[in-house]
């Protein structure tokens, strides 16, 4: 499953970082690693962007972005 899936309130441990290049660097350098648990707090009406709490810190990202980042829920 993807970041991109989870509904608002829903958590996950990122498990894999699909990106490459920039984009993954970037999103490294904000603390979205693996292992690292990813809270959704809200989705934009069409569905971008994606606002998400990890190391407590808030992040938009995306929904292209999120979609590369692969995720197992936690419940």
């Amino acid at each position: 499953m993807n970041l991109a899936k989870l509904k608002p309130g829903e958590k996950g441990r990122i498990t894999a970082i699909g990106a490459i290049g920039p984009l993954k660097r970037r999103l490294m350098d904000m603390g979205v690693l693996v292992g690292e648990e990813i809270k959704v707090l809200k989705v934009a009406p069409f569905g971008d962007p994606i606002e998400v709490t990890v190391k407590n810190y808030n992040l938009s990202l995306r929904k292209k972005e999120a979609e590369g980042i692969a995720v197992e829920v936690s419940r």
